[in-house]
């Protein structure tokens, strides 16, 4: 490998970097177990730098050698002595259809066309599609819960009760500011908290959502911003589950599901 295509590399990777710890976090439902694996991915390729496909887009090709070690890891499914919510969801998680979660993620959070994800796992087209609707229906029908929405736009606010509401979850209310949200937490505890981060009268998503763990104990979160680079940096407390603004409807069909299966998440501590 020439030292200028060394250096594309690099750049390329940096630049993917920060969404391929996403995936890695909603895949294992933890900041810290999934930025150990995409930095045993970054290893991987500093090792063997053939292990990066050339002939992919940037993304598709660090993503494959991720899914390839965690293929290689057996897809853990950790028995970490949970109790409660935690052991209902690794309970879950341990009947899902091998590949689906992946697929789902792969397709929905990080926005890869389905020809994308079977390059990345390394399966057919259809397989790949396949596993996608798999997961849909195997997630449906698995978990459901009360969901507190933090959201100060109406529109956005609305659009989102719809969706989770037509997934079969409940939704405790919806909150503006960082204020109302502390009170709508305090009248009903929400199993997963729904959370933008820039709030009306300038008070803070991610200010709200601390002090109701700090106040009412760990619980699902799933950030929505517009600037998700700026939460993935693995530099300290990150959240496991983050949406980008535009979002679409399947995109916060798996990132629901998915939190609610992990059911904690790792929050960012301001």
């Amino acid at each position: 490998m020439t030292a200028q295509s060394s250096s594309d590399m690099t750049t390329a990777i940096g630049g993917n970097l920060p969404y391929l710890r996403r995936y890695a976090r909603a895949l294992t439902g933890r900041q810290d177990s999934g930025d150990r694996y995409a930095a045993a991915t970054l290893e991987a390729i500093l090792n063997d730098p053939e292990l990066y496909d050339a002939g992919l887009t940037a993304k598709v090709a660090l993503f494959r050698v991720f899914h390839a070690i965690w293929m290689s890891s057996g897809m853990p499914v950790e028995d970490g002595g949970e109790t409660g919510l935690a052991a209902r969801a690794q309970k879950h998680l341990s009947r899902l259809t091998e590949n689906t979660r992946e697929a789902l993620l792969l397709h929905t959070i990080e926005e890869f066309p389905i020809e994308e994800v079977a390059q990345i796992m390394q399966v057919s087209t259809e397989e790949a599609g396949q596993y996608v609707d798999t997961a849909f229906l195997e997630m449906r029908d698995a978990i459901s819960g009360k969901i507190m929405i933090i959201e100060d736009e109406a529109v956005i606010a609305m659009d989102l009760e719809s969706i989770v509401m037509d997934m079969g979850h409940r939704v405790t209310g919806v909150a503006r500011t960082e204020a109302a949200a502390l009170d709508l937490a305090s009248s009903e505890a929400p199993d997963l908290i729904l959370s933008d981060i820039q709030l009306a009268d300038d008070s803070s998503g991610i200010d709200a959502v601390n002090q109701i763990i700090a106040r009412d104990g760990d619980r699902p979160v799933i950030f929505i911003t517009a600037f998700p680079e700026r939460l993935l940096t693995g530099e300290g407390p990150e959240p496991a589950f983050l949406i980008s603004k535009p979002y679409t409807e399947n995109q916060v069909r798996s990132a629901v599901s998915q939190a609610l299966f992990f059911a904690s998440t790792e929050t960012l501590i301001r």
